[in-house]
């Protein structure tokens, strides 16, 4: 068969070692067809074969569209479950040679210099799970200065999206194709957290604080992209919110969602720009009249004028409740890398229950440390610049908004951050998850020493402690 040969612009001269045995796992070589990609300059070509195939693996309830997500199955608590990805040498390469184009050569050094406005490319593979095969499901490296600096950093533990349906015009077998229910997930790399515990325990303290969030859980990845399947370590399966925690957290997925970021989603005056709020739902209808409502009731005169009213008109277009409950729970945790220090992490989804703007957290594997960039956000928000952070800066500034913020912080420290419940989950989830963290290969792995590990357990421990603390002094 005629096989295309791919244009790399960049040697990447990068070697990998293959120890590790999967049963099952094979790769499909028959190429006749390829897709370019046309968002960059890299002469990289993804390749899709013709090859016809039928999905011997297909039931309802594991691929179907027709099942209802299965949250036992992906997201246990008690377990770490296995994902293989089968990768072909060429699309394998395209992956590589695109990572290069978007952020430079790997192993670079240098930290997190290099950023890319565009995604890296996705290519088909065969992702196998508990015996069974998933089809040409789109897979590619995602994030921006996490994939930047570990990527620059000469570590392969990429993160990853991974999409079920991606190549359904390509391969009509797969039209609709779930993982038990599930169009879509993040695969994270747990970037910067030697306990690997920070993704999976802020989302289970968010769960546990009653705000909607996404699901999450322990897998260990093996890739083989021509020569074996290679553990590339532990992660944390994320579920997306695009897909399922809108359509189960809510009456209706029907509303729009929008993930901000830019210097709009600080929501400055004036700043609003439709490419800040990038439309998740609803993609077509070129609306952002709730995200300006919101702008326009936040800003109005009436917050130093009449606080009644103003308060009124946010509290119509913003769940005000949902966000100072949010804003407790992630300063009671501390987090650095989220709004009030940078202007991205978080969704908006406006509700169908209440047409109002509620907040969604995301991507948390910076929370529970002092952290980087000026540090966490403080708990006493009285130093906070209005003008740069408005949605926290104005309502602490509010007596009333101000007094629900305290009781949800007070709340907080009694309840989902409880000193004694959050030693037995760190405890709890160190156990099960130290065997696959403290064997991670060099190149595949954040840590330095295996001991690095249970060091960086052991920091989170003493962590929740010296929350409790601040707690007590900010509320005296």
């Amino acid at each position: 068969m005629k096989k295309t040969i791919l244009k790399l612009s960049t040697p990447l001269g990068i070697m990998f070692l293959s120890t590790y045995l999967v049963i099952g796992c094979s790769k499909d070589e028959t190429t006749t067809t390829t897709e370019t990609d046309q968002s960059t300059n890299d002469n990289t070509e993804v390749v899709i074969d013709d090859t016809d195939f039928e999905p011997t693996d297909w039931t309802t309830e594991t691929h179907s569209k027709d099942a209802d997500p299965d949250f036992d199955e992906v997201f246990d608590d008690t377990a770490v479950k296995r994902f293989d990805f089968v990768i072909s040498e060429d699309n394998w390469a395209a992956m590589l040679a695109n990572m290069t184009s978007l952020y430079g050569t790997f192993g670079r050094g240098g930290g997190g210099t290099n950023f890319s406005d565009e995604d890296p490319i996705f290519v088909p593979a065969e992702v196998y799970y508990n015996g069974k095969q998933w089809y040409k499901v789109g897979v590619r490296f995602k994030g921006n200065s996490s994939l930047s600096n570990t990527w620059g950093s000469g570590i392969l533990k990429l993160a990853f999206k991974m999409d079920f349906d991606e190549y359904e015009d390509d391969y009509p077998q797969i039209k609709n194709q779930r993982f038990y229910g599930f169009k879509k997930f993040s695969l994270k790399n747990n970037y910067a957290d030697k306990s690997m515990l920070r993704e999976k325990v802020v989302a289970d303290i968010f769960k546990n604080a009653g705000l909607a969030m996404s699901h999450t859980a322990f897998y260990t990845l093996y890739v083989d992209h021509g020569d074996g399947p290679q553990y590339f370590g532990l992660y944390t399966l994320v579920e997306e919110v695009d897909n399922t925690v809108i359509d189960t957290q809510f009456s209706s997925d029907n509303g729009n969602l929008y993930k901000p970021e830019d210097y709009g989603a600080s929501f400055v005056d004036g700043t609003f720009n439709e490419d800040g709020f990038e439309k998740k739902t609803n993609e077509d209808e070129a609306d952002w009249t709730d995200i300006k409502d919101l702008f326009s009731a936040l800003h109005a005169s009436t917050r130093t004028t009449d606080p009644t009213a103003w308060r009124a008109g946010l509290d119509a277009v913003l769940d005000t409740d949902v966000f100072l409950h949010y804003l407790a729970v992630n300063t009671v945790i501390q987090n650095w890398d989220t709004y009030g220090r940078m202007a991205h992490n978080y969704y908006l989804y406006n509700s169908p229950d209440t047409n109002k703007l509620t907040w969604i957290p995301w991507d948390n594997n910076e929370a529970l440390q002092t952290g980087n960039m000026g540090g966490s956000l403080p708990l006493n928000f009285s130093g906070l610049s209005s003008s740069s952070w408005p949605l926290i800066g104005y309502l602490y500034s509010d007596s009333v908004y101000k007094a629900k913020y305290d009781a949800y912080v007070q709340d907080v420290v009694y309840g989902a951050f409880n000193v004694n419940t959050m030693q037995t989950t760190y405890t709890t989830y160190a156990a099960l998850i130290e065997s696959y963290a403290t064997t991670e290969v060099s190149g595949y792995t954040f840590l330095n020493l295996s001991s690095d590990f249970q060091t960086a357990v052991n920091t989170l421990k003493t962590h929740v402690s010296s929350r409790a603390s601040a707690v007590s002094s900010y509320l005296k």
